[in-house]
């Protein structure tokens, strides 16, 4: 048996694999990521009021004091959660990736790359030899 339980070969799904493992990792490595988030820059907007990552932790900061006070006050526990939440939220959507500059000989080798090597990894899943009976 073969790659995927045919009688297909494995070769070339190893060879496709690692095409496009190492196209993935070219690719990957050429994406640039940036933020703009701060403790002063808006993460969420309510209307015309503009909610700061500062103003997110307030109700942690109170959610905290409520819990160390009573821990099995529920308000607590909903502030610092859901502040924790909000700012893990706004921290990710603040983001933004972009590709770095390349050159045309960059951007064919990992096109090449990964679909190329999408290609023979599902040409290694087929039944080769039912592929070559000429029925």
């Amino acid at each position: 048996m073969g790659a995927g339980g045919t009688n297909g070969g494995t070769g070339r799904f190893l060879i496709g694999l690692i095409m496009m493992i190492a196209g993935g990792y070219l690719f990957l490595d050429a994406v640039k990521v940036s933020h703009g988030f701060g403790m002063g820059y808006r993460l969420y907007s309510f209307g015309g009021f503009h909610l700061t990552g500062g103003m997110v932790l307030v109700p942690f900061i109170f959610g905290i004091g409520i819990i160390f006070y009573n821990s099995k006050n529920l308000l607590g526990w909903l502030l610092s959660v859901s502040s924790l939440v909000m700012l893990a939220f706004g921290i990710i959507s603040s983001l933004k990736f972009s590709l770095r500059s390349m050159s045309s000989f960059e951007l064919l080798t990992i096109i090449v790359l990964v679909v190329g090597g999408l290609g023979l990894f599902l040409s290694s899943l087929r039944n080769l030899s039912a592929a070559d009976d000429p029925q």
